[in-house]
């Protein structure tokens, strides 16, 4: 048995802080999902060599507070990814992302995912659902999985990958080199494009030794026959930069930040998220 911990104690007492914090942001997020303060924002990814065009959209979950302030997902996505909470965040995104692919015939969406809910039924009924009213769905659709999560289960993710290739589904490693990739996986699970950590993007016009490792990612990513976007993109060296070495597709603030109105539509006063 555990010796009793010190209340006195200044990191028991951070400790405690921590997981009522963590207690909260869960409950928050659950009662958001609940009655509906969920929204989408979107994100272009345009062409590196045809900076003008959209190869693709981003979609990010965003999470409303009770007053309804987008909570920065950073205040919560680590604590409700391995919970009930971060499921039903991954339905309402994968939800309203099948919604617009359905509104917008020529569109083309990037969902996340955590491979956690691979395994989650209802997640899988929506997926299933939306597929089986329109097959032209998958065609369209890419499910975008971090790094971290993909190797975490990776014959789960696997398994999942392989029986949605006959449906169109392309698959996106998001965050790549953010964690020390298990090779073998990585060779193994058939993804389709490569997203490069924006650690390594930002500022690499003028970074000697990030320019070494994105040069490396990219050789590796042709080798295997994949396409790549460098995320974090904040400025034009840069974009340059990485146009230059072959990277197939660009995202940042240089050319959009996130925002919930959708892009594709013709409309003004766009809110920034």
């Amino acid at each position: 048995m555990p010796p009793p911990q010190d209340p006195d104690d200044p990191r028991n007492a951070l400790d405690a802080a921590l997981s009522v914090r963590d207690r909260d942001v869960v409950a928050t997020v659950t009662e958001a999902v609940r009655h509906g303060q969920v929204r989408l924002a979107f994100q272009p990814v345009v062409a590196a060599q045809a900076q003008g065009r959209v190869a693709f959209y981003e979609s990010f979950v965003r999470v409303l507070d009770p007053t309804g302030r987008i909570i920065p997902a950073a205040e919560f996505m680590r604590e409700v990814d391995e919970t009930e909470a971060g499921r039903l965040l991954d339905c309402a995104a994968l939800d309203r992302g099948l919604c617009h692919l359905r509104e917008t015939p020529d569109l083309r969406l990037a969902v996340n995912m955590s491979a956690r809910s691979i395994g989650f039924p209802r997640w899988r009924q929506l997926l299933e659902r939306g597929l089986r009213d329109d097959p032209t769905l998958g065609e369209r659709l890419i499910l975008e999985i971090a790094e971290p999560s993909a190797m975490l289960l990776p014959d789960l993710t696997l398994d999942f990958m392989r029986a949605c290739q006959p449906l169109g589904i392309a698959f996106a490693l998001d965050d790549f080199g953010s964690d020390v990739t298990r090779f073998r996986w990585f060779r193994e699970l058939p993804f389709d494009i490569l997203k490069f950590d924006g650690q390594f993007v930002r500022g690499v016009a003028g970074d000697p030794d990030n320019q070494v490792l994105l040069r490396a990612f990219q050789a590796l990513a042709t080798e295997f026959d994949l396409l790549t976007v460098a995320e974090s993109v904040e400025n034009a060296a840069d974009a340059a930069f990485l146009a230059g070495i072959g990277v197939t597709c660009l995202q940042g603030y240089y050319f959009a930040a996130p925002t919930l109105q959708p892009p594709w539509r013709d409309t003004a006063g766009r809110a920034s998220a």
